[in-house]
Parts: C-alpha cells; structure tokens; sequence
C-alpha cells in the first residue's frame, strides 16, 4: 500500500499527534479504555490519561461506563467535511442511482495523501458487501477508483504517488511494480475507464470512469460486483457506459454549478 507520510516533512508536535492517534484507536474500537490505549500507543497511562482528559473537555470523546467513545460532534464535522466538496448532492444522487439501476455497489471516490478515499457509497438491491466504508481508504494501485484517477492526474502527482507505492499484493492479479502500472494507466487513458480485474477482493471485479472540470480529475465514480455478473462482455458494455454516464451527468453540473 502507499506509504503513510508521503513527502510530509517540517515540525510536529507530539502531544497532538498522540491526540490524534487515540481518536484513531476511539474509531476503530468501542469504549477504549486508558490501559488499552496506553498499551498499543506505548505512551504511559498518565500521559493517555491526560491527552484524554483534553479531549473530553473538548468535546471530542465522551466518558462511557469504563472507557470513552467518540462524541456526536464528529458526525457534525464528517458532515461539514462532506458538503466541502463540490456538488456533493449531484454525486450522491448518482452514485445512488447507480446502485439502483445497475443492483450493484456504487462508490465515488477521491484522492488524498496518495490513496484513494471512498467519499460516498451505495448498495444496490443484489449487492455484495466489501469492507470499503465511506471515509477509508485502499492503495490507488489496486482499485479502479484509484487507477482512474491516478491515470487522469498531473505528470508530476501521478510520479510522486507512484514511487511512493510499495505495491502489497491484495490478490494475485494485483499490480506488483510501476512499469506495470504505468501500463495500466495508459490503457485506462486509451479507452477512457478504468477496470479492477479482482485486484484487491478475490472474487470481485470493478469499473470506475474519472470526473473530471477542465483538466483536472475531482475524482472517480464506480460499480463494483461478483465476476459471476460481471463479465467481460457486461463490464467493457453496459457497466462502463453507466458509469461513464453517471460521471458525465457529475462533470456537467460541476461546470454549469
């Protein structure tokens, strides 16, 4: 996968850091208690029990029972995040249309820190549930979300996360090195959409075309489902023009917006 710290450089501050590393525990856990946190961050318990205390008066976490969660505030900044990010309601209502009229997984994602970040996702009524939640993140090698906008991104962006991916395989057919995928990204440019041939999930297949204002990639929309249904006649047909529409439809209100 692509490395965490991508050519981030200057000072940090550790205490906030630390901070920022128990609400990254406090999301994946339930009620995560100072032993616990302290443990797996190896900070000693007073210093979590300090950090904890700053969050909780600042309304991040919530004391509970023996442990803390997150507080309700963060859906309220998940939110604000969300309407960030241009034409969010034209996006949402295609990917959802999508998942509708196809009975399949749509997703819309973007790019940040040099992988790809699933910004909205919808279930059709025949769909196969992944892992992928609105807010993670997948190696930009392995997902036709991330080779799509990978292959429409700046010369120089698409260099610098390139050499910056250390190409783990999730399945066998997953990219293993950067010429091969500087292959695939020429192939994706040719016909205009990207394919994930069960690269990262054994079993599942995907197709993803980029959203594009000008010359710039915003991002990328997708179908993702079993190779049982997705075979090479459907997915090089009538899947890559729903998504190519569906992203034609976001690209438009994005320059008339």
């Amino acid at each position: 996968m692509a490395k965490r710290n991508e050519n981030h450089t200057g000072r940090t501050i550790q205490s906030v850091k630390i901070a920022f590393s128990i609400i990254d525990v406090a999301q994946r856990r339930e009620n995560v208690g100072v032993t616990e946190l302290a443990n797996e961050l190896g900070h000693s318990k007073s210093t979590i029990h300090s950090h904890l205390q700053t969050l909780v008066n600042q309304e991040i976490l919530v004391p509970e029972d023996d442990g803390y969660r997150l507080s309700l505030r963060i859906l309220d900044m998940a939110r604000r995040v969300r309407d960030q990010v241009g034409n969010y309601d034209v996006i949402e209502k295609e990917v959802n249309e999508l998942a509708t009229n196809t009975n399949e997984i749509a997703q819309f994602g973007i790019e940040e820190y040099g992988r790809v970040s699933y910004l909205c996702k919808a279930m059709g009524p025949k769909a196969v549930e992944t892992a992928s939640r609105v807010g993670t993140q997948q190696p930009m090698y392995a997902t036709s979300l991330g080779k799509t906008i990978l292959a429409y991104l700046t010369t120089d962006r698409q260099e610098q996360i390139i050499a910056n991916c250390s190409f783990e395989r999730q399945t066998k057919n997953t990219i293993s090195d950067a010429e091969e995928l500087y292959d695939e990204l020429e192939r994706i440019t040719e016909r205009g959409y990207g394919i994930d041939n069960e690269e990262n999930i054994h079993g599942l297949r995907c197709v993803a075309a980029p959203v594009q204002n000008e010359d710039t990639v915003l991002g990328a929309i997708s179908i993702s489902g079993p190779t049982s249904r997705f075979t090479d006649d459907r997915l090089h047909s009538e899947l890559a023009e729903q998504v190519l529409r569906a992203a034609n439809v976001i690209e438009l209100n994005t320059k008339f917006s």
